[in-house]
């Protein structure tokens, strides 16, 4: 146990304000489980009652309906939520970013071999997408039927990877091909049963899906967008107002368990603490791969090491990995107005996105950082300049 935890694990504060908050059984939930369960959030007065869930569409009912105080929360649907886009419409705001990274994309083995048996190197998105357009012409061609792919919700970092890494390859998403959402726990089933051809979830369910001999692993979702944020903290704008001092309180605690989670020395531990079955519930080995970022890219072989496969703490291209940026909230708009997914105009979409993200309550709470980019780089695309979003989808409005 390090110095830090140890002195987070002794600490016996008196009353806790306690808070309900809800997660997904993903490895991405860790520092939730981590302020909780190591001391973190008691060191600074909060007791937190994590409620585990079962689809991000019941993350989303939730919060918006007030049961949540705050939600381990796919970074888009904090934007989708403050837009109202499939449900009720509410303030929604991102004030800690929880990771970075941890998706992948898979095929059956079916698909694969379908596809030649040679989609180039592992984490290629170029060669993949290609082999994928390949497929999906010759099916065309021959009237056969179209394949399905699967994410995890409409408004979510998987579907518009998905999307971005098809698009790139001359494949449109919404005609050539069949999107459907499968929650994360049920993607393993999904890939066995043959309803669905190819998936784009994040860890542990992807391991499941190779490691199960179902799923073929073609590429991390760092190839596609590095550095941009995978999970927030999800909660209602009215909590930040009127709760402002709990708020920092579970921002300091989140970061301190991030930084926990981050060191390498601590992966073990982490591990166990995840698989456990009322957290995750899957073999430790599975969490463990993608907490080190090797990853099994086919069942029965050498894991292939992806680096900064999965961030909770620390500096990464963009500036500190847990601050919130208006940047990337326009990003996730942009995803949202190229796909056709926002009928509000472009312009309110940003503005909706950059408040969902704006990084004043945790300024307030660690200080802004001397070095701050605001660019996000990604695969096959010009640079995004969050300053003029607008720029980036008159190249890309069309797919």
């Amino acid at each position: 146990m390090s110095d830090r935890t140890m002195l987070a694990a002794e600490s016996t504060p008196g009353d806790l304000v306690r808070l309900r908050i809800g997660f997904m059984p993903l490895v991405d939930c860790a520092p939730l489980v981590v302020a909780r369960d190591l001391g973190f959030a008691a060191a600074e007065g909060l007791e937190l009652d994590l409620v585990r869930e079962t689809s991000w569409a019941n993350i989303r009912d939730r919060i918006v309906l007030g049961h949540f105080d705050a939600a381990h929360m796919l970074a888009p649907m904090a934007v989708a939520a403050r837009l109202g886009l499939g449900h009720l419409q509410a303030p929604v705001i991102a004030p800690h970013v929880l990771n970075q990274g941890g998706n992948s994309i898979a095929v059956t083995p079916a698909l694969f071999t379908e596809g030649g048996g040679d989609w180039g190197a592992f984490g290629d998105a170029g060669a993949s997408g290609r082999v994928l357009a390949e497929v999906v012409a010759r099916r065309a061609r021959a009237g056969g039927d179209q394949l399905t792919f699967a994410s995890v919700y409409p408004f979510s970092s998987h579907d518009h990877q998905l999307r971005h890494w098809m698009a790139a390859a001359g494949i449109d998403p919404d005609r050539d091909l069949r999107l459907v959402v499968v929650p994360p726990p049920y993607m393993v089933e999904a890939m066995a049963s043959g309803s669905v051809d190819g998936i784009c979830v994040g860890a542990p369910w992807i391991g499941r899906a190779v490691d199960a001999g179902v799923g073929r692993l073609l590429l991390p979702c760092a190839a596609l967008w590095p550095a941009v944020p995978e999970k927030v903290l999800g909660l209602h704008e009215s909590f930040a107002e009127r709760r402002a001092d709990e708020l920092a309180a579970l921002l300091r605690a989140l970061d301190a368990a991030g930084a926990w989670a981050e060191d390498p020395a601590n992966r073990g531990r982490l591990a166990a603490l995840l698989a456990r079955p009322e957290t995750i519930g899957v073999d430790e080995t599975i969490v463990a791969r993608a907490l080190s970022g090797d990853l099994l890219v086919e069942k029965n072989r050498d894991a292939a090491h992806v680096e900064g496969f999965l961030r909770f703490h620390g500096t990464g291209a963009n500036g500190p990995v847990n601050r919130p940026r208006m940047t990337d909230g326009a990003w996730f708009a942009a995803q949202m107005v190229r796909w056709g997914q926002v009928r509000d105009p472009p312009a309110a979409a940003f503005a909706a996105a950059r408040a969902t993200f704006s990084s004043a309550p945790w300024d307030a709470t660690f200080g802004r950082p001397a070095v701050q980019t605001e660019t996000v780089v990604s695969f096959e695309a010009p640079l995004f300049e969050g300053s003029a979003p607008e720029a980036w989808l008159a190249a890309h409005r069309s797919g």
